[in-house]
């Protein structure tokens, strides 16, 4: 288990804070155009679908970037590439059609769910980390259920819409309760 170093704590979590909270928006915005688009597979929607993990990637590296002082960000990095590869993956999977994009939005979701888990419980010293924790945990059982739903009959993407907006709101509460830290710089 990495130790946080306590000075940066307060650095840390203001950065956080500030990501989370875009983090939340771009989530909202996001599903909300991907509900538009959701029973059909066409070019917004195949955009969206790459657009939400790039998105991750870039997140995540700002994360890395901004908690480097507090611990590793090893776990951050793993997210990267399973991010960047999700993207190329559901760009490819989107010429053989929803079930073939559902299967590997819901991979990357168990994935992502996990190393989110670890990461927030690896900085749970920080504070504002049990929402991160759930949403980890919550990730990965929604992944496995993108995964079973490919295999039904009339599969959309609205669930893939559906899932941004409760990852947003965790993000959300995250920043909201990482503020009592970030005050004590």
């Amino acid at each position: 288990m990495t130790s946080i170093a306590a000075p940066a704590i307060p650095a840390a979590a203001s950065a956080l804070r500030r990501l989370y909270v875009v983090r939340f928006a771009f989530a909202v915005v996001w599903a909300a155009v991907m509900f538009t688009t959701a029973s059909h597979l066409g070019p917004l929607a195949v955009t969206l679908l790459v657009l939400y993990p790039l998105f991750d990637v870039i997140a995540a590296l700002v994360d890395a970037r901004s908690s480097r002082a507090t611990g590793s960000v090893l776990g951050l990095y793993v997210n990267v590439a399973v991010s960047l590869l999700t993207a190329i993956g559901v760009g490819i999977a989107s010429t053989s059609g929803i079930p073939a994009v559902l299967r590997v939005w819901g991979a990357w979701a168990i994935v992502a769910g996990v190393v989110q888990l670890i990461v927030a419980v690896n900085r749970r010293k920080m504070g504002g980390q049990w929402p991160m924790i759930i949403s980890g945990a919550i990730s990965a059982l929604a992944g496995t259920s993108f995964i079973v739903m490919a295999g039904a009959d009339g599969a959309t993407l609205t669930n893939a819409a559906g899932y941004a907006i409760p990852g947003g709101i965790f993000f959300l509460v995250s920043a909201l309760r990482l503020g009592r830290v970030a005050k004590q710089s």
